[in-house]
């Protein structure tokens, strides 16, 4: 695996920062709602992993972040990366992605971070919508077909009140984060057909959609009604 090309040099983006301002941010995001994990533990304390959530709402990049007791590098859409937010985020190790192109810096950012045993997050989904896996990008599965690094499944449930991507949950309710278990991938050298890579990334979404079963029978909630759902392709 190499890191060649990373829009953060080699060594992929940074963890400082990250490290240091994620107990704040929990604190206020449990200042503000009832955050409750659960399967937190799936996650290793150690060695790569990709966390591939849903994304239902504004609050998901922040919540994953501060539950997580790891620096988490998400891959965040490039329009988020204007200043002073996008100094921000590249502070804190995000990783801008054209959500529209195959985007190998993006790509190679996140083998920087798995390379070196750091936690990565996808929305395999595209971008914020109904949260139910319905339709995804293959980008995880091939990002695992090359590293081997385990698919830790997440689902957040809350995350908005209304039907709206954006909205937010009123203030003092509850939030689920719900982690499954680890989806293991053994990598594949190079060449790997397009088809093993999209027949793992039907696999991994099999496992996504059950997790959200699995995760709304265990808190007894549902993930919502969508109203607005953007495009995953400009057309």
């Amino acid at each position: 695996m190499t890191a060649v090309g990373t829009r953060h040099g080699a060594a992929g983006p940074p963890d400082r920062a990250a490290r240091r301002l994620r107990p704040l941010l929990s604190s206020v995001l449990r200042a503000a709602w009832r955050v409750r994990v659960h399967g937190g533990d799936v996650i290793p304390r150690q060695g790569p992993a990709i966390l591939a959530a849903n994304h239902t709402g504004f609050l998901d990049g922040p919540l994953l972040y501060s539950v997580v007791k790891r620096p988490v590098h998400a891959l965040v859409k490039n329009e988020m990366f204007t200043p002073p937010l996008g100094w921000a985020l590249r502070s804190l190790g995000q990783i801008p992605v054209d959500r529209f192109a195959c985007d190998m810096p993006a790509v190679q950012s996140c083998l920087a971070v798995l390379q070196r045993g750091g936690l990565i997050a996808i929305y395999p989904e595209g971008t914020r919508g109904s949260g139910t896996f319905e339709q995804t990008k293959p980008g995880v599965a091939y990002v695992a077909l090359r590293t081997g690094a385990p698919v830790i499944p997440v689902v957040g449930l809350g995350v908005r009140t209304s039907s709206s991507v954006d909205g937010l949950p009123r203030l003092r309710s509850t939030i689920d984060v719900v982690f499954g278990e680890p989806i293991e991938t053994t990598p594949i050298p190079w060449p790997r057909r397009r088809h093993v890579v999209r027949d793992h990334a039907d696999l991994i979404t099999e496992h996504l959609r059950a997790h959200v079963r699995d995760a709304c029978a265990l808190t007894g909630r549902e993930v919502g009604p969508v109203r607005y759902q953007q495009p995953l392709d400009p057309s």
